[in-house]
Order: structure tokens, then sequence, then C-alpha cells
């Protein structure tokens, strides 16, 4: 019979995992510098890391099936002459999910009785052999402990691979914003659009400066370079202005009495205010303006920077209806957008959760975003057509019952 070969024996994990992070460098020096400076920089990352990090190898034990079960022979030596010896021979078929290539590179740490085994396409071979007619119960006990000792060795591996995996992500972002930064130099990013030339970190936007505090969009002239950089509402701005409306919100949501009879331009209306008594924008006007009947929005020339969407919860198909309205708005890259959810239900958690659904269904979702709570949800979409231009929204939900208790 034939009892597999030895697994963790054909090479060193230590050193591959150390090859494989060396070309890390040169695979990020590769890039395309227009993909570089136009691609979302996370998307990159993405990309990177789907070629470079590794994933374990998991045994499903319970997905283990029967083979075959054999009569067979062994030769063993008695008395000083051979004899043969009928067995049972019991074949089973672990699948297993991960890098299939684990199993034949050596930990770190390990022993020197590795287990045996046959790799085959996403299943493991294990072969047990006992005397004849033997119980059951030793069977399944003999194939078990195979299958813990080729656990115990790939736990061994986990650790390494945790490690290695860990510093892959922490190198390909470390390598892809350094050489953003030296294209962008070689470049001279700030001269060719006519700004006056200021190294910074973030030179593939600018930003915002805010100062009661003071937002002033910029504008650009034509580059002749193919990648060219847009408006963005710089991220402590965005992050201001939407803990203005969490501040609000919470107002709001202390006193049921007053916005139960808020109807739904009243509310935005009272958040505009306190935006503006926040910020202001050119000229000392009103930066944040409402445009028709819902929008919180800061305006250059005929584009948006950042807008407020608000609504009131209508059930699931609120929410698609109200991004395809703000990404037929949204075009610039780096936009910054928020959407205010007027929720009336007497328990806002059953219709934030059927939200949030909706929102990972929208075909221009990409991913979500740093905050994951029922009082703020992030997400990434892209911009209609171009998945490269990434859109970040913030989904806040307000809680104002029409009927306040007590």
């Amino acid at each position: 019979m034939n009892p597999g070969s030895t697994l963790f024996s054909n090479g060193d994990l230590a050193s591959t995992l150390d090859r494989q992070l060396s070309r890390i460098s040169n695979a990020v020096a590769g890039l395309n510098e227009n993909s570089l400076l136009t691609v979302p920089e996370q998307d990159i990352c993405d990309s990177l890391q789907e070629k470079y990090l590794i994933d374990p190898v998991v045994l499903d034990r319970d997905g283990v099936t029967i083979d075959s079960i054999e009569d067979g022979y062994t030769t063993v030596r008695q008395f000083g002459e051979e004899a043969r010896i009928r067995q049972t021979a019991v074949t089973v078929s672990v699948p297993f999910s991960g890098e299939p290539s684990l199993l034949n590179l050596k930990p770190s740490t390990f022993t020197y009785s590795p287990p045996q085994a046959t790799v085959g396409d996403w299943e493991l071979k294990i072969y047990w052999t006992g005397p004849l007619n033997s119980d059951p119960a030793a069977v399944r006990k003999g194939i078990d402990e195979q299958l813990d000792t080729i656990e115990k060795w790939l736990s061994w591996s986990l650790t390494q691979l945790n490690a290695y995996n860990a510093t892959v992500r922490e190198r390909i972002l470390t390598e892809v914003r350094a050489r953003k930064e030296r294209v962008l130099s070689m470049r001279n990013l700030q001269a060719s659009i006519g700004f006056p030339l200021r190294q910074r970190s973030d030179a593939a936007t600018y930003s915002v400066p805010i100062t009661r505090k003071k937002i002033v969009p910029r504008t650009t002239r034509s580059a002749t370079e193919s990648f060219r950089p847009e408006p963005a509402l710089e991220e402590a701005q965005y992050e201001a202005a939407l803990a203005v409306l969490r501040n609000q919100r919470n107002q709001l949501e202390r006193n049921p009495s007053t916005s139960a009879h808020l109807g739904e331009e009243q509310i935005r209306d009272l958040l505009l205010i306190g935006l503006n008594s926040q910020f202001e924008g050119r000229a000392a006007g009103e930066v944040f303006n409402k445009n028709g009947k819902t929008d919180i929005l800061i305006r250059e020339q005929d584009r948006h920077v950042f807008i407020g969407e608000c609504k009131i919860w209508r059930g699931p198909k609120t929410i698609p209806d109200t991004l395809d309205q703000l990404l037929g708005y949204l075009v610039w890259r780096d936009t910054k957008a928020a959407l205010l959810l007027f929720i009336q239900a007497a328990s806002p958690a059953d219709a934030i959760a059927k939200a949030i659904v909706k929102f990972r269904e929208h075909p221009n979702y990409k991913r979500d975003g740093r905050h994951a709570t029922e009082e703020r949800h992030d997400f990434v979409f892209h911009a209609n057509g171009d998945s490269n231009r990434e859109i970040k929204l913030a989904f806040l939900p307000f809680h104002l019952p029409k009927e306040p208790h007590g």
C-alpha cells in the first residue's frame, strides 16, 4: 500500500517567505507611473496583496471521505524468516484550503518525525493499515491521530505565516507610497499646474486649508501630464464636518418632542446652520449651502466637492435610490459625501441593518470604510463609469420618531 510521501520536507519555509518579501520592491518599481497616480492607493495595495499574501492551509475534517477499504499484505520477519501477514488498508481523502506548497515546507519549529500523506488537487490522501477485521473505532482513531499530527505542523507554519502576511501588508503600503512620492517629485507637479512649489506628503491632491474653520477650494488650470490632480476636501475637514453633524444628530435625538414636529427640509436647514457656524468658505461666505430639496454641499465652480444627502427612511429602496442620486452628482476624484438617514420608526436597528445591506449591494460599492458602527458606517464607492474615482461615503442614521414617548 502507498504510504504517501513525507510532508514538510521539500524546502525551508523561512527562506521561502524571505524570498517572497524581497520581490515586493521590484513589483512596486514595475508599476506603470500613470496607474500609480490615478488608481486608488487601496486598489493598488489590494492587487499586490492578492499576489503576495499567502493563505494558510486549513484541513476540512468534516469533509473527510473514504476512498477505499482493501485487503493487503505486509512483510515482517519472524524467527529470522520473512512472513506475509494480511492487513486491512484504508485510504481517506481530506479536503483543504490554502496554499498547497506549505505542506512541503519545513517550519522553524519541527520534529524529526514528520507526517506522511499524498498531496493532490486541494485534498490530502491519508493511509491507514492494521490487522484484518480491525475495530472501526481503532481505524478512526488512527486516522484522527494522523490528522492531528498534520495540523500540529500546520500550526507551526501558521505562526511564521501570520508574521509574514503582516509584514507584506506593511511593506506594500510603504513601498507604494514611497514610489508615488518619488514619481510626483520627478514630475514636479506643483510647478506644472501653477502652484507655488511646496513639498508635502499628499502632493497627489491639493487640499483645502481650514482656519472659524475656512474652506477655500482651489482650482486647476490645464496640465500637460496624463495625470491631473483634482480638488479634494481635506480628510481633517471632512471628519470635522461629520463631527458637527453627529453632534447635531445627538441634540435632535435628545429632544424628541422638538424633532418630531420637524420635516425633512426643516431638519436639513438646522444642520446647515450648525455647519456654517463652524465653517466658512471663500470671502467668509457660507460654504455649506442647499441646492434643490435635500442637498448639503460644498461647490467649486460647477462641481461638488462635498455633498450630504438627507433622506427619510421609507424602506430598503430608499438607499439605492439615494445612492444613484448622489453618484450622479459626484464626479471628482477623492470626493467625500454623507448620507443622513432620518429613521422615524420606534426601533432603528432593523432599518440600519437593512440599509447597510443595500449599500453593499449597489453596483458601485467597492468596500467598507474605516468606521462600522450603528452610529456611523463608512463605505467606499466608485464614480459612475470609472472604478478609479473613489467616493468616501459616511452613513449617519438619525433616530427621529414622529411620535416621541415620555
